[in-house]
């Protein structure tokens, strides 16, 4: 499974945003603490372990930057 995670920078800190999982965001004033909230978060909703995750940067554009987050689901 591979979901797109959009990370926005604000001028007071980041969003995140899993457009496929509907109200999946949150906000930090780091984009290091965005990403980690956003995965947890992930984990939550879908309820799988964050260590079957694996995150990779696709592009930046403008204040966005659009991460791939890729689950293994055939260790589940």
């Amino acid at each position: 499974m591979i979901l797109d995670i959009v990370i926005e920078k604000t001028n007071d800190g980041f969003n995140a945003d899993v457009p496929s999982l509907r109200e999946c965001d949150t906000w930090a004033h780091d984009e290091e603490t965005v990403i980690n909230n956003i995965l947890e978060r992930v984990s939550y909703f879908l309820r799988i372990d964050q260590k079957l995750f694996k995150l990779d940067k696709a592009r930046r554009e403008n204040n966005f930057t659009i991460y791939k987050l890729v689950i293994d689901k055939t260790s589940l």
